[in-house]
C-alpha cells in the first residue's frame, strides 16, 4: 500500500546507514566565524519533486567524560548565551584543527577546560546533535586515569569559559539530575546516561579510543 512505512524484521541489526540522494545544487547561504550555513536542492528518488533544505555545516566536536576512581564524574557549570542558562555540561570543543587526530582534539580539550589529563580512554557513545538542522557530529569519551596538569602549564581561559564552575557528582547522582530534568546539555545527558549502560558490564564493551567514526564529515 502506498505511504506504508516499511517493518524492520525483528532479528535485524539497527544500525544507521549513508544514504546517498542526488544532489542537484549547493550554495553557502551564510559565512560565520566557526560554521556556515548552505542550502541543497537534491531528489530522494530519481524523477521526484526537487527539495530544498538549509542547514548548519558543521565542523563536528569531541565532549568528554572524565571520571575519577571513586567512579565521579565531572561537570562544568557555563553560561550559553543563545539559550539564557548556566548549564552543567563536561568538556567538549569542535574539532576545528585539520587534521587533527579525534582523540588528540579531546584530550586537548579536556586540559583546556578542565585542568586534568587522562590515562585511560574509550569512545562512549556518537550522535548527531541536531540532523534535522546541522551536520553536527558528536564523540563523547570516557577518561580516566584522571591527574592534574600543574599550574604553570594549564590554558589561560577566556570569556565564557573564564567563568567555568567544577563539581565532582557521582554517577548514580548525574543520572538522576538527567532523569528528574535538571540537566539539558546533550553531551553531558547522552555520557552520563551511556557511562550508567556502560557501568553494567564493567565498561568491558567500550570501543577502543581509535575506533573509527564513519558519521563524522570528514570520513564520508
Amino acid at each position: 500500500m502506498p505511504g506504508t512505512p516499511e517493518t524492520t524484521p525483528a532479528n535485524r541489526e539497527v544500525s544507521d546507514a549513508p544514504s546517498p540522494r542526488r544532489l542537484l545544487s549547493s550554495e553557502k547561504v551564510y559565512a560565520g566565524r566557526i560554521w556556515d550555513v548552505v542550502s541543497d536542492t537534491f531528489s530522494l528518488q530519481d524523477g521526484g519533486e526537487p527539495l530544498t533544505r538549509d542547514f548548519i555545516d558543521h565542523p563536528g566536536a569531541v565532549a568528554v567524560l572524565p571520571m575519577n576512581a571513586a567512579g565521579e564524574i565531572l561537570l562544568l557549570r557555563q553560561y550559553r548565551h543563545p539559550v539564557g542558562m548556566d548549564l552543567w555540561e563536561i568538556p567538549a570543543g569542535l574539532l576545528d584543527i585539520e587534521g587533527e587526530d579525534f582523540v588528540v582534539g579531546a584530550a586537548r580539550e579536556l586540559a583546556e577546560e578542565a585542568d586534568i589529563a587522562a590515562g585511560t580512554w574509550n569512545v562512549l557513545a556518537d550522535f548527531f546533535n541536531s540532523p534535522g538542522s546541522s551536520s553536527e557530529a558528536i564523540r563523547i569519551y570516557l577518561a580516566r586515569d584522571i591527574t592534574e596538569i600543574p599550574h604553570q602549564d594549564r590554558h589561560q581561559r577566556t570569556d565564557e569559559e573564564a567563568e567555568i564552575e567544577f563539581h565532582w557528582i557521582s554517577l548514580d547522582d548525574a543520572v538522576s539530575a538527567v532523569l528528574a530534568g535538571r540537566l539539558h546539555n546533550p553531551s553531558a545527558v547522552v555520557g552520563i546516561l551511556a557511562a550508567a549502560a556502560a557501568r553494567a558490564g564493567d565498561y568491558a564493551a567500550l570501543r577502543p579510543a581509535d575506533a573509527p567514526w564513519p558519521a563524522h564529515p570528514s570520513q564520508r
